[in-house]
């Protein structure tokens, strides 16, 4: 099954909405009818509740966020993350914006739910069975692969629409590539399983590709863009020394 694995390049394009910068797999909206993409930081967008701007300012963007999503979708939920492999699948429709806790993922099959996780540098993971018409999204960096958060959520797709791994949609969105990302030698062990001596360059995304691949998922893409030497278009935690802001990537599939 593995060896019938494809990888392909499928970056995230701009939308166009002056109020809110957003770049979408425009693909997956007109095969799948998924709408799946992630904010940029043009115009100094930045959701992160730990913004150096004032509150008001932050909540105005997430307001426009939801605006700008409409009106395909009536709610939105996001967590606070917590590096992990905890996922959630929302069973209940949402109106408005829900923060759930401990979570690093979450898979629905409702419409109108639009799925969100923060990201600066690490990887948002989109995953979509078409058949039965479910999504999940992941936050993927180096602690969550290590605990298996791709695993989990596989499996937790797979489990809402009785689908199996070779049903999946895969996709490793914007996050910092391996030539930009230097890690500890026990980080790299973690993440990968194999060895080094000192410092190493990890690409998550390779990383993520081969834990896919081992699971027996057909179709998986990946963005070329990186969160880091395109931070013009992105929020990089690594760049800014710990001080960038925040992205949203998202998913859901909109009322029609």
């Amino acid at each position: 099954m593995t060896s019938r694995t494809t990888v392909t390049n499928l970056s995230e394009s701009p939308v166009g909405d002056p109020a809110v910068p957003r770049y979408e797999i425009t693909e997956w909206r007109a095969e799948h009818g998924v709408v799946a993409g992630i904010t940029g930081r043009e115009g100094g967008f930045d959701i992160g509740l730990s913004s150096a701007d004032a509150i008001d300012v932050v909540l105005g963007r997430w307001s426009a966020l939801r605006e700008s999503l409409k009106p395909g979708f009536s709610g939105l939920v996001v967590s606070r993350q917590v590096h992990g492999a905890e996922i959630a699948t929302h069973l209940h429709p949402v109106d408005g914006l829900l923060i759930a806790e401990g979570l690093d993922g979450h898979a629905t099959q409702l419409r109108g739910l639009v799925l969100g996780v923060t990201v600066a540098d690490c990887v948002p993971v989109y995953l979509v069975d078409p058949n039965s018409r479910a999504v999940a999204l992941l936050h993927a960096g180096w602690r969550g692969v290590a605990a298996g958060v791709l695993e989990r959520g596989i499996d937790c797709l797979c489990g809402i629409g009785a689908a199996a791994p070779d049903d999946l949609l895969v996709h490793c969105g914007v996050g910092i590539c391996g030539g930009c990302y230097e890690v500890g030698c026990e980080v790299y062990q973690a993440v990968t399983g194999r060895r080094v001596e000192g410092p190493a360059l990890l690409d998550l995304r390779a990383a993520l590709i081969e834990r896919a691949r081992a699971l027996g998922v057909v179709d998986i893409s990946v963005s070329g863009w990186c969160s880091a030497h395109d931070a013009e278009q992105f929020h990089s935690h690594r760049v800014s020394g710990g001080m960038a802001g925040r992205m949203l990537a998202y998913i859901g599939l909109p009322v029609t």
